[in-house]
């Protein structure tokens, strides 16, 4: 005699499956994740230094919901001839917010803070970057060059 599953039994292994995949399914989002492919022409015109043209950029692929392009927008509005500080500062906490170890948003914020004379927050964004780095790494090596030379220069940016 043929095996013939029970048909409550199979109804329940059909029910758990679908039950598994659906939480197992990515969730419907309003944004594209970002990619490198999305960010790859904003980081174009960070390289270029286009600040305005990276803005619009990120504006275009609005991924509010990424730490890295919260993080290049701070950074494009901080490094912007006309710099928008406080908006610069809203984006790297956003950023950190959504990934709290981003450690260019860490870097990054510590930089901002030095240019607004906060060398206490700066400070206490390098000791966030100090548990972050796993190693000794660049972000944590380059916001600590600047604090010093920050502190050496009587409390004022100095640039690199």
């Amino acid at each position: 005699m043929p095996y013939r599953p029970n048909r409550h039994a199979t109804t329940a292994v059909l029910a758990l499956s679908l039950a598994f995949a659906a939480t197992c399914a990515p969730a419907a989002d309003t944004a594209a994740p970002s990619t490198p492919d999305n960010l790859g022409a904003a980081r174009a015109q960070i390289a270029a230094k286009k600040w305005p043209a990276a803005v619009a950029e990120l504006r275009r692929v609005n991924d509010a919901g990424s730490a890295e392009w919260n993080n290049l927008m701070g950074y494009s509005l901080r490094k912007s001839a006309t710099p928008d500080y406080a908006a610069a500062e809203k984006y790297y906490d956003e950023a950190l917010r959504i990934e709290p170890q981003h450690r260019g948003a860490l870097e990054y914020s510590g930089q901002l803070y030095l240019i607004t004379g906060n060398l206490p927050k700066a400070e206490a964004r390098l000791a966030a970057l100090d548990k972050a780095c796993r190693l000794p790494c660049e972000e944590y090596t380059d916001l600590k060059k600047s604090i010093e030379r920050y502190k050496a220069n009587g409390n004022k940016v100095v640039a690199k």
